[in-house]
């Protein structure tokens, strides 16, 4: 399933899982900087649909790069920065966007950890988990949603290894 195929009318928060849901994932690497960052086709097309129809649009990101010295958190601002102009740009919108950075797959912030979306239940407590959907393109996604008790939605992938890429669907 692509992302501009999500029936939405259920919900109305969206949170969006980002490498291989909305950029390119870059296997064995991680997007270190803006330069590396790219749009999987589609995703600009999807997200201002979704703005005319959700109250709220997160995403919600893990980015062991950090943890793991590979880049830094104001190379991941300047990154999100970008790209949520870019969708600005389309017509689209993000309200807020979490991530950790731990290396333990143990940290309650970490998908599959629900502590993202406390969080976002705590700076928003208008966010209900049954009005709810995660978007995302892997197992860690599933099982993040399902600890949260929120609709989950599988996304077709496009990941990018040497330099190819590779369509990994849903």
């Amino acid at each position: 399933m692509k992302l501009s195929e999500i029936n939405i009318e259920p919900y109305d928060t969206l949170l969006l899982d980002r490498d291989g849901t909305i950029n390119v994932h870059l296997i064995g690497d991680y997007v270190k900087n803006w330069n590396e960052f790219e749009f999987i086709p589609g995703v600009l097309e999807a997200v201002p649909r979704f703005a005319q129809h959700f109250k709220h649009i997160f995403i919600v990101t893990n980015q062991r790069g950090i943890g793991k010295g590979f880049f830094s958190e104001l190379d991941l601002e300047d990154i999100h920065s970008h790209m949520v102009e870019e969708i600005k740009k389309a017509g689209g919108r993000i309200d807020g966007i979490y991530y950790c950075t731990a290396l333990s797959d143990y940290d309650t912030r970490r998908k599959p950890g629900t502590g993202m979306f406390d969080e976002i239940v705590e700076d928003y407590p208008d966010v209900k988990p049954e009005r709810t959907i995660m978007v995302g393109d892997g197992d860690v996604d599933e099982k993040f949603a399902r600890n949260c008790m929120i609709a989950f939605c599988r996304v077709d992938s496009l990941k990018k290894e040497n330099g190819e890429y590779k369509w990994i669907k849903a």
